[in-house]
């Protein structure tokens, strides 16, 4: 009995029927057949299944020809003849059978589209003559009916590269940003800012760098305020006036100072002053320049007004046309018609605009002046004074190419000694502004003789040694109110 495995029950019998008696055979009821499955809770067989297994399917064979069978050799009976031919391959009368042919192999089946005819062969098309190619014999010229003219195909021309990127896709609309005008008020001032402090260091710097330095200084004692000896050189033949002296001279001498109590005062020393040289007989102070350059003239100065010089500047007469027309001219004034064969001076009494030419012979000329070398002192303070004036405005020092065109014209026009940088420059210039300004005072020392002859050095200039003591001392302190005579 064969037990349906897909139920964990056991076999049972229905209990309305009846065992089978003892020795009987089974019923076709009782028992299923054999090799047949029975249901475990019913007991009922199963009905075979009508699905075979399914069998590999074998190649076929061509049949084989029949072989010869051998003859039997009988043991007993009656002899016969025995032959080769065995007794199935024998006709009804006795004559042996001729063999059957056996039959052909079976062609094997093929696919339609493996027996179709190919198509006729046509030959391919040439390109047109007119692309550069010309017909190869047994081809036509023009493509064959039915198929498509060829594209004649450029001839390669190397490696190109790789292919182009395509273009990256548009950014999608973004929201427009925020403006914020305050913060724009604070960078905009910022930059501002920057620029106003780097540009006016920088100008410095490059001005520091231009400036002529000479390698003097005073050994004297401090005395109190600020001090500046400023001489108007004028090197025969660079500008000046040419006369027969040799050498170096200076025509002008002026005296700076900065009293403690914040007074300023010019005092312009006239250069044919009889003085005592130190090293030297007594001659004009201008010669003290001629014997021994700018350290002798600064001893000369401070032995004559017992004051120490804090700083030296040299200015060349012949840069002073490119400082009047660096500030684009000034006005000068003066009340008298000149004509001047010496310094060239053609003037109108009043005042006129002057460019650098008339400057200089303006500040140069003497010869024609009732009051000598002492008008001409007055002249030249006027004319340094008119230049500190334009120049110090807020048109030339805010607008940069005036400002650089000054720097260049009074850097080449002076000369200072080496401890003076950019920075004491400028502080001299606003010095300057205050001594030649409405609270300033200008003028010269009391003059005792102006037609001296000391003998062997021609006319000089001859100063009131007590008087001129005192004002010296006066304007150290800063309480000089000046001559009644300038």
């Amino acid at each position: 009995m064969v037990v349906d495995m897909a139920s964990n029950d056991l076999p049972r019998f229905k209990p309305d029927q009846p065992p089978a008696p003892s020795g009987a055979p089974p019923g076709p009821s009782a028992y299923p057949a054999s090799g047949q499955s029975v249901r475990p809770t019913t007991g009922q067989p199963i009905p075979p299944t009508s699905v075979q297994p399914v069998q590999p399917t074998q190649p076929a064979q061509p049949p084989q020809p029949a072989q010869p069978v051998p003859p039997r050799r009988r043991t007993a009976g009656p002899s016969r003849p025995l032959d080769a031919t065995p007794r199935r391959a024998r006709t009804p009368s006795g004559t042996p059978a001729t063999p059957a042919a056996a039959p052909a192999p079976a062609a094997p089946q093929m696919p339609p589209w493996a027996t179709a005819a190919p198509p006729p062969y046509q030959p391919q098309a040439q390109p047109y003559a007119a692309a550069g190619y010309a017909a190869q014999p047994g081809y036509p010229a023009q493509p064959a009916a039915g198929y498509p003219a060829q594209t004649p195909q450029p001839a390669y021309a190397g490696y190109q590269g790789p292919p182009p990127t395509p273009p990256a896709p548009p950014r999608p609309p973004t929201a427009p940003k925020r403006r914020h005008p305050v913060r724009r008020f604070f960078v905009t001032l910022a930059i501002l800012l920057v620029l106003a402090i780097a540009y006016p260091v920088g100008l410095g710097l490059w001005a520091n760098g231009q400036i002529n330095r000479l390698d003097v200084i005073s050994t004297t004692v401090d005395t109190p305020g600020r001090t500046y000896l400023i001489a108007g050189s004028d090197q025969r033949g660079s500008g000046g006036v040419n006369d027969a002296t040799e050498g170096a001279r200076t025509d002008t001498i002026m005296l700076l100072h900065v009293a403690q109590n914040g007074r300023a005062y010019l005092v312009s020393i006239p250069r044919d002053t009889y003085v005592q040289i130190p090293g030297y007989s007594p001659n004009k102070i201008n010669a003290a320049y001629a014997f021994g350059g700018p350290e002798l003239l600064i001893q000369t100065v401070e032995q004559l007004t017992s004051m120490h010089i804090d700083h030296y500047v040299e200015v060349g007469f012949g840069s002073v046309t490119d400082l009047v027309d660096a500030v684009g001219g000034v006005e000068l004034c003066l009340d008298m018609d000149v004509d001047d064969q010496k310094s060239h001076l053609k003037w109108t009494a009043g005042c006129h605009q002057a460019d650098g030419t008339t400057a200089l012979a303006f500040s140069r000329m003497r010869y024609s002046d009732p009051e000598g070398d002492i008008g001409r002192a007055s002249r030249q303070r006027q004319v340094v004074s008119a230049v500190m004036k334009k120049a110090i405005t807020p048109k030339n020092l805010l607008w940069p190419p005036t400002q650089i065109d000054l720097i260049k014209a009074g850097t080449g026009a002076l000369a200072v000694d080496k401890d003076m940088n950019a920075v004491a420059l400028a502080r001299m210039l606003l010095d300057f502004r205050a001594a030649t300004g409405p609270d300033g005072v200008t003028g010269t020392p009391t003059i005792a003789s102006l037609d001296y002859e000391p003998g062997g050095i021609g006319s000089a200039v001859l100063l009131d040694a007590d008087q001129s003591e005192k004002d010296f001392r006066a304007i150290e302190n800063g309480t000089w109110e000046g001559n009644p005579t300038d």
